[in-house]
């Protein structure tokens, strides 16, 4: 803890040299300094609400994208590994979704679903499922030759082999693509906010809100409060992988 501490001081005492001492005091908006920041912004009631309830927005979308990518992604996953001709199929558009960036599909996806809710949570599986089908594909596909030829000795079914063998111990790859989607997701909630404003604002439209009104204070803590946001889910997922697979290995002896 104290050396992320000690980082976090040198960064706020470099950024407040920054303003003052690089910065004339008609153009200290562009960079105001940290006190600022928290005295004109965060600590305003008025500011700061507005930007708590934006941030609900975004966690909300952020939720249920994540579920649908973890969903989407095991089970895209699951399916590859067990046909190749799947893999075949499927692998290539998975590669390719991943490869085009994202800002260039977005006004595809606001013609063809609206400009609410769905679009925005689409934005999110397609940035955080492929992560996941990957680990998962490959989790399943490193599984010991050793442990499947115990299962075919056994005669094992195949849904007893996937579900006894392949995913238990493919489970830390999973939860590694789990965890990286996790932050991918984040990410994705505020990109869809950013372009598609229709209904509730997100952080990510306050976010462009602020930059068309130079109003640079309160994007620079609505910039902090959508990171903290996305360390917090980070942390809760890795926290939550490794729960999950100390008890699947545990539930396994």
């Amino acid at each position: 803890m104290v050396y992320p501490l000690l980082s976090l001081l040198g960064a706020l005492a470099a950024w407040s040299a920054v303003s003052y001492w690089m910065l004339a005091p008609e153009r200290r908006f562009l960079l105001p300094p940290p006190v600022d920041v928290l005295r004109d912004s965060l600590m305003q009631r008025s500011h700061l609400q507005p930007m708590l309830e934006a941030l609900a927005v975004t966690a909300q979308v952020a939720l249920v994208g994540f579920v649908v990518a973890v969903v989407v992604g095991v089970g895209t996953g699951v399916l590859m590994s067990q046909a190749k001709w799947i893999e075949r199929i499927v692998y290539p558009y998975a590669v390719v979704l991943q490869v085009i960036p994202i800002l260039a599909i977005v006004p595809l996806i606001g013609l063809w679903f609206g400009y609410g809710m769905m679009s925005r949570t689409l934005v999110c599986v397609l940035i955080a499922a492929f992560p996941i089908i990957t680990n998962t594909h490959f989790g399943i596909a490193s599984v010991d030759r050793g442990m499947h030829e115990l299962f075919t000795l056994s005669r094992a079914s195949r849904w007893d082999r996937l579900v006894k063998l392949e995913i238990r111990a493919a489970m830390p790859s999973i939860m590694t693509g789990v965890r990286t989607a996790s932050g991918l997701v984040v990410v994705g909630a505020i990109i869809g906010d950013m372009f598609f404003a229709k209904g509730q604002p997100g952080i990510g439209t306050l976010l462009d809100v602020y930059r068309g009104r130079l109003q640079s204070d309160d994007l620079i803590a609505a910039i902090v409060l959508a990171s903290l946001f996305g360390v917090a889910v980070f942390a809760l997922t890795g926290f939550a992988a490794r729960l999950a697979v100390g008890r699947w290995h545990e539930s396994g002896k």
